[in-house]
């Protein structure tokens, strides 16, 4: 009874044999019984099917049955079969929740049809079920920053190293690359994990007002100050402060942040008193932080405090063997969130996805999921180019690597078994590893 089925309970025997034929006639799956008490010990847990019921039965009646149906599951359809007259008791059966009702005498082809609705129905409440699951479940490390690539594994394993110490956290790579969900991570992962994570982006505000963002004002500290404003490097206390952007930082507030590192104090504008903070500084830059403090356009004091432990994010198109994966996971992202059934990946779209030279980076995949959970053309045409950033030769060759990747992952690194499914000699798997650079 895990199967999509429909079972039907009726206790006239002519009745639930017509319905039962009326169903196998149309390659649909059923199962009888004769009474509440048998359709209510059939359905366990796990139950996938619906159920079809007359509302007269012997003993426990098709109401009471309804009750408790929607008790142990309140997505389950219950179909009621009703008699002559029993017409105002259906309509408040469907008040109580019962998907829909049919008088008898009703024809197969209506009972078909309401069947087959009541069956999509539970079909994408299932789907839609399951992906909440999934979901759920990826609330891992592996979850959360996902790709099978060297880099990325290599990634999640610092992450796990440094995110529980107190040490400062560079993190480097171009817009779109999940520098963000890395710093939520570190402090999700570290035993700051029920304090504050304060976000500031510091390309997005005016000069101006950096410094009273940052640090706090009092009030009436200049004009427009009414009254006192705690900063971010304040509220973070005991938390995670991330810093995108960093490079946009005025160098003299690069100053002041750094004696705040330093001193793990903090004044106030337009206040005397020296206030304690306890914060980890995550920082998060698109730029080279070492060639800027070269030519001085960013202090390299300031440089070395945050760069005690350096991340680095590859972009997309370094990282082609996680495509598929991540686009896959935005997809069940995006499915849940339009409450849709995920649509099947086309060969074109395929061939697309490892073909793209992703300028937007993950970022700019995930754009691309949506639009395809949507029924959208997943890419846009692009003038020249038409979308491809990548040669024939190069598309392949990132597809190899894929297919490679993937049997090597399955076989645990078993070049032989990995042979074996891909149909290739060993030698020659053995030569396209060494050509692709994999562990």
């Amino acid at each position: 009874m895990n199967a999509l089925t429909v079972l039907v309970v009726e206790d006239d025997p002519h009745v639930l044999l017509g319905c039962q034929q009326a169903l196998a006639l149309e390659d649909i799956p059923s199962e009888g019984v004769g009474s509440a008490e048998e359709a209510l010990a059939r359905i366990g847990e796990h139950f996938a099917g619906i159920v079809v019921s007359d509302i007269r039965l012997p003993g426990i009646d098709g109401l009471e049955l309804l009750r408790q149906l929607k008790a142990r599951d309140p997505s389950l359809p219950v179909v009621l079969i009703t008699g002559h007259g029993d017409i105002s008791m259906a309509v408040g059966a469907m008040r109580s929740g019962a998907y829909d009702f049919m008088e008898k005498p009703f024809s197969p082809e209506r009972l078909v049809d309401v069947v087959r609705r009541a069956l999509e129905q539970r079909s994408l409440a299932r789907e839609v079920s399951s992906l909440r699951r999934q979901l759920a479940e990826r609330s891992s490390l592996e979850g959360r920053i996902i790709g099978r690539s060297p880099a990325m594994q290599n990634l999640r394993e610092l992450i796990a190293n440094v995110a529980d110490t107190s040490a400062n956290v560079l993190i480097e790579g171009e817009t779109g690359t999940g520098k963000e969900l890395v710093a939520r991570c570190l402090h999700d992962f570290s035993r700051r994990q029920a304090q504050p994570f304060v976000a500031l982006n510091c390309g997005g505000l005016p000069e101006q007002l950096f410094e009273s963002e940052i640090f706090g004002h009092e009030a009436n500290a200049f004009t427009g100050a009414g009254k006192r404003r705690i900063g971010k490097i304040e509220h973070a206390d005991k938390g995670t402060l991330f810093l995108d952007e960093v490079e946009s930082m005025p160098i003299p507030l690069q100053i002041k942040l750094l004696r705040v590192l330093q001193e793990r104090t903090l004044e106030r504008l337009g206040s005397n008193q020296s206030i304690e903070v306890d914060c980890r500084l995550i920082a998060a830059t698109k730029a080279d932080l070492d060639e800027l403090s070269r030519q001085n356009q960013f202090r390299s004091d300031l440089y070395y405090r945050l760069n005690v432990v350096t991340l680095e994010l590859p972009p997309l198109r370094e990282r082609r063997e996680d495509i598929l994966e991540l686009f896959q996971h935005f997809l069940q992202l995006a499915a849940l969130r339009f409450d849709r059934e995920p649509p099947e990946l086309d060969a074109q779209t395929l061939s697309r996805l490892m073909s793209h030279d992703w300028p937007g980076n993950v970022r700019e995949l995930r754009n691309v999921a949506e639009r395809y959970a949507l029924g959208l053309p997943a890419f846009k045409k692009s003038a020249g180019t038409n979308g491809v950033g990548l040669g024939f030769a190069e598309a392949v060759e990132a597809f190899e690597r894929n297919l490679l990747t993937e049997a090597l992952q399955r076989s645990g690194g078993n070049l032989s078994q990995a042979s074996q499914e891909l149909g290739l000699a060993k030698t020659t798997l053995f030569d396209k590893v060494k050509k692709y650079g994999l562990n």
